[in-house]
């Protein structure tokens, strides 16, 4: 875990060799540069006889809802202007453009 690719992985390590060597929440997440929550959170759920317990499943692409095609329609519609498809506002918001999105892909 020490040489792990993934720097969250290290940080979550680190955290709990310093709980373990009875370092605060508090020092800890001013010592590392993080917030308290964070510290508190890794304590509670990294579990140093379970190795998968530091893997964020959202890495693993669990919750990635946009497609190859949704990302070349997003591709696609932000080289042109908003009135070009009809609308009568001038720019792309993030509002706008998932709306637009969602009725050309189904993809919310």
């Amino acid at each position: 875990m020490k040489e792990d690719e993934n720097p969250q992985i290290r940080e979550i390590v680190l955290i709990l060799l310093l709980i373990n060597d009875g370092k605060t929440y508090q020092g800890i997440a001013k010592f590392l540069g993080i917030s308290y929550p964070t510290v508190a959170d890794w304590a509670v759920h990294g579990d140093p006889d379970k190795m998968q317990s530091f893997i964020d499943g959202r890495s693993q692409g669990n919750f990635r809802k946009a497609t190859p095609k949704y990302e070349e329609v997003l591709l696609e519609v932000v080289e042109k202007e908003p009135l070009e498809y009809g609308y009568e506002f001038g720019r792309w918001t993030a509002n706008r453009l998932a709306t637009h999105l969602e009725q050309a892909t189904g993809i919310k």
